[in-house]
């Protein structure tokens, strides 16, 4: 592990990144909502108001953040399972995710989908999907669309370093570039897959590489650093817009959890966690610089944080209040007549 800690720490010592108090607040705000709202969603699993599978972002949250605030009106986000996140991220209402989780009718699905299924069309986000990998090949259909339709978007397509294994990715690797698809790969190396660290499952392990022979040019990112992401996102989709085809960021990030409710997470020691979250932290280095800039207090940070438990009690509170479906739901939204 001292090795991937070090990896980490070098990416740390970049170049303090440009930005001003309004900006550095949206972000902390942005990455405090998610991480609230998981903490709650693990509570509610906990307490069975959640069940099946349901997969938390908390310690990942520069990465949607960064990538979304790079983004422009248009563009397309798909994700894998771990994908609450990303909904947030996108301005979806923390309401309907809520109830989502928890199964009921005024949920994204109308509670049909649960934790790893939920889409909107309004802000543009794909879903989460329940198969490894499955999202990478419509990712780049959606950019193959935006290019046929000559709408000037971009899609991003986030899938983890376990899903970078898969066969399908590379298949459509090949077809992205082929046709200069506006496409952005986000690998959101979180760094044990399921289970299994990457130095155990690849033999290739710096994931930003895995497009050099199709000719996609790959970067790494410091994942735990919401600005370094905005950066390398601002110019990974400019590439893609201006018709130079996909790119690759592969996001050294770091999740504080197992990878689902039901993960143990015993292939890692809680020394190893403790020293992630107390060194890199993506919410604690945003904060400190705010006050190291004299852009906020504790009394003001305090009170963010205060109004973002709200929000997130409120759509817990919606979530249980709101009624299951009725059965005949499982007739409903099956076919689509044109």
């Amino acid at each position: 592990m001292a090795q991937k800690l070090q990896g980490n720490a070098k990416l740390a010592k970049q170049k303090k990144i440009k930005t001003d108090q309004d900006d550095l607040t949206t972000l902390y705000r942005d990455m405090l909502l998610i991480r609230r709202f998981e903490e709650k969603a693990g509570q509610l699993y906990g307490m069975g108001q959640i069940a099946g599978f349901c997969h938390l972002y908390i310690g990942q949250e520069a990465v949607v953040v960064g990538m979304r605030h790079a983004m422009v009106e248009g563009d397309q986000m798909i994700t894998s399972y771990r994908d609450h996140g990303h909904m947030l991220a996108c301005g979806m209402s923390p309401r309907g995710v809520m109830a989502e989780l928890t199964g009921r009718i005024g949920g994204y699905s109308k509670g049909k989908g649960g934790s790893m299924h939920m889409f909107s069309v309004e802000k543009k986000f794909y879903g989460g999907h329940g198969i490894v990998g499955a999202q990478v090949p419509i990712g780049a259909g959606l950019g193959f669309a935006n290019k046929y339709l000559g709408n000037n978007a971009v899609s991003l397509a986030f899938f983890g370093d376990g899903a970078a294994n898969q066969g399908q990715v590379y298949e459509t690797f090949n077809m992205a570039e082929l046709w200069d698809l506006p496409v952005i790969f986000v690998i959101e190396n979180n760094q044990y897959a399921m289970g299994t660290s990457v130095e155990r499952s690849s033999a290739e392990t710096e994931l930003y590489k895995r497009g050099i022979s199709f000719g996609i040019e790959g970067v790494q990112v410091d994942g735990m650093n919401v600005l370094a992401v905005r950066e390398a996102g601002l110019k990974a989709i400019k590439h893609a817009r201006d018709g130079k085809g996909p790119m690759i960021l592969e996001m050294k990030t770091y999740r504080y959890r197992g990878h689902s409710m039901s993960d143990p997470a015993k292939y890692r020691t809680r020394d190893e966690v403790k020293e992630m979250r107390g060194e890199r932290d993506p919410i604690d280095a945003v904060k400190s610089r705010l006050l190291d800039e004299k852009w906020a207090d504790l009394d003001s940070l305090k009170a963010i944080d205060k109004e973002i438990k709200e929000i997130v009690a409120d759509s817990a509170e919606f979530a249980l209040e709101s009624p299951e479906p009725d059965p005949s739901e499982l007739y409903t939204d099956v076919l689509v007549e044109v």
